[in-house]
């Protein structure tokens, strides 16, 4: 069965492989199986981790451009940026009003972001709302989430129904989470899951050099290179498994447990495997940036339609409210 599908990304810095394993791919496979995808650039989100103009420009581009050169669409899917649809912020104040006080409190995301140093304005509190206004301006049916996100997709079933409640009718859809479950944590260089906030990321859109420069930062034990390791243990190990082949990934395990197979052999062949992954993706990413233009009219074309279907959400929205237009 053909569905909405709904997705943002923050450009808060440049994409690494925990995106594209945690998110992107799956937003590629949807895409390929036919859904209504709908894609977009989180650039008010980003704003509230702090105000950097030139950055959130640049970021805005590098995330665009990624998403082109690593298979999103156009034709078959609308990518877009947060920011050239007006109306999911007016919708944004509709479910505010709806809101109970005690919903946002309750948001662990919130909590933890504040808890690792973030600072607590209101943008940050009221993410979740925000978040329920992209998803339900759409009329998504469903939401591509990490485990993590999946309590916001809740609240955003929660505004849905209060909403709807509230004026009578069913006028907003309600979305439901699209869990991929075996989904593989990706480890960062220091063995944390890989993320921006943690500086641990391995970019996908880097040189070679510098990919594999990268690689050879992953953090190992002091095990030497003659003596037995335990593949399940390692960090190169974990990565290599996600690009190798099975027979590749076994030979090495092999390696592994027999010894004279050092870290540094893996860390090579990790970073070959993905320079390779990632060369085609690469070569489109750079011909994009060396012609923004071409990414900017595939937003403007995606913010064009993207509108028409929130519009049209929001018509229902407020004449459900009794909001009266005069335009």
């Amino acid at each position: 069965m053909k569905r909405r599908i709904l997705s943002g990304i923050q450009p808060s810095g440049r994409l690494h492989l925990g995106n594209w394993f945690g998110a992107i791919r799956q937003h590629v496979a949807l895409q390929e199986e036919g859904h209504q995808c709908f894609y977009f650039v989180a650039n008010y989100h980003a704003l509230t981790s702090g105000v950097d103009r030139d950055r959130l420009a640049d970021s805005t581009l590098h995330v665009a451009a990624a998403y082109l050169a690593l298979g999103i669409d156009p034709a078959r899917s609308v990518l877009f940026v947060q920011s050239d649809v007006p109306q999911v912020t007016e919708l944004a104040w509709f479910l505010n009003c709806v809101c109970p006080m005690g919903l946002l409190e309750r948001a662990t995301s919130f909590k933890d972001k504040v808890a690792r140093g973030m600072g607590a304005n209101v943008g940050l509190f009221d993410y979740p709302v925000l978040q329920a206004a992209d998803i339900t301006a759409y009329d998504a049916h469903l939401v591509p989430v990490g485990a993590d996100q999946k309590q916001h997709i809740e609240i955003t079933r929660d505004l849905v129904g209060k909403f709807n409640q509230a004026v009578g009718a069913e006028v907003l859809v309600s979305p439901e989470p699209y869990i991929v479950e075996n989904v593989a944590v990706v480890p960062g260089i220091d063995g944390q899951k890989m993320s921006k906030s943690y500086g641990n990321t391995i970019e996908i859109f880097e040189t070679p050099k510098a990919t594999a420069r990268r690689v050879v930062q992953i953090v190992t034990d002091s095990t030497p290179l003659e003596a037995p390791k335990d593949p399940a243990r390692c960090n190169v190990f974990a990565l290599l498994k996600l690009f190798a082949p099975p027979e590749e990934v076994a030979e090495i395990a092999e390696a592994y447990r027999r010894g004279g197979y050092g870290y540094g052999h893996a860390k090579k062949r990790l970073g070959e495997w993905i320079n390779t992954a990632f060369a085609p993706a690469r070569e489109r990413y750079e011909e994009l940036r060396a012609h923004p233009d071409r990414v900017r009219d595939v937003l403007r074309e995606g913010g064009r339609r993207a509108r028409e279907v929130a519009e049209a959400t929001l018509v229902r929205v407020r004449d459900a409210a009794g909001i009266l237009r005069h335009d």
